[in-house]
């Protein structure tokens, strides 16, 4: 069980998400936009982790070149992983970062798992609760030696890293009934995207703060642009998001929230239309909002959007 203590508390109520279209170097430019994002007086940045980079591994090296930057992931799926390896990335970034590092985990798409990785998506509940517990033993004591149903871990050698202090705070995008009561119990949030505020004060804050022993943070991920061409950002936001209507967890969601397309939970318009968007996901119970696809308009409207949660982020 997680302590009152853990978790990382100071950082800013307000982030993005941060992805870049194809460049000669990927990581430069992320770099780049991170340092913008910075100078826009953004506290928190995050990446999703994808096929071609280690969501980790860009998190600790935008950290290290933005030491104004919080890093985050959000989030990595935990089928295909081992929890003492996904310890031995979270450390190396918490050290690298100075503890400025958040790793957020996720169950993955079981049609994904299954295809990419050829591995059976069974019993996934058990598994994330097994993990936590692995990694939360990691990171409070570091050590380990749990044998469990589907995770094994008992390392010979030491795990804990000098420097790697506070303990990595440890979230889980976790969206359903099963998977917010293990993350409310042995994590410190959940990361729901695609969840409305509807959703949220209804389903999602309700279950995990009834898991939980202190109060959880939910970090709401939300897809939105700064833009006066709602139009062509809308139609963007169709095309982008359509993959997500394809998973069962986002069908849930977009449904709960009264929606039949991923892309109508976008938020689209000017600043005050954004910035009364917020407000309604902190008023529906989010402790953290994130900021996601920000690139659904032109390079102009990204930046009118970072300068916005800025501003909002004080």
């Amino acid at each position: 069980m997680r302590t009152a203590g853990s978790g990382l508390r100071s950082i800013m109520s307000i982030g993005v998400s941060l992805a870049a279209a194809d460049e000669t170097n990927y990581v430069d430019a992320i770099v780049t936009k991170a340092k913008q994002v910075a100078a826009d007086g953004v506290k928190s940045v995050w990446f999703g982790q994808r096929f071609d980079y280690d969501a980790a591994a860009l998190a600790t090296v935008v950290g290290r070149e933005v030491p104004e930057l919080s890093v985050g992931t959000s989030a990595i799926p935990i089928f295909g992983r081992h929890p003492l390896l996904i310890s031995n990335q979270a450390q190396t970034a918490q050290a690298a970062t100075h503890g400025r590092f958040q790793l957020g985990l996720a169950l993955g798409a079981k049609d994904l798992v299954e295809a990419t990785f050829g591995l059976t998506y069974d019993r996934p509940v058990a598994r994330l609760r097994e993990f936590l517990t692995v990694l939360r033993e990691l990171f409070t004591t570091g050590s380990a030696d749990f044998h469990g149903e589907t995770v094994t871990a008992a390392p010979v050698l030491p795990t804990a890293l000098a420097g790697a202090q506070p303990p990595v705070p440890l979230l889980v995008a976790a969206m359903g009934p099963q998977a917010l009561r293990v993350t409310g119990e042995l994590a410190d949030g959940t990361l729901p995207y695609l969840a409305g505020p509807k959703t949220l004060a209804t389903e999602i804050v309700p279950a995990i703060t009834a898991a939980s022993a202190v109060r959880p943070r939910v970090i709401a991920f939300v897809a939105g642009v700064v833009t006066a061409d709602v139009e062509k950002a809308r139609a963007n936001a169709l095309e982008q998001m359509s993959f997500y209507e394809r998973i069962p967890s986002y069908q849930r969601v977009i449904g709960l929230e009264g929606a039949t397309r991923a892309a109508e939970l976008a938020v689209i318009g000017d600043e005050e239309t954004i910035a009364a968007a917020v407000q309604r996901y902190f008023d529906a119970g989010a402790t953290e909002v994130v900021f996601t696809q920000t690139n659904l308009g032109s390079d102009e409207d990204e930046r009118r959007t970072w300068k916005l949660l800025g501003e909002l982020a004080g």
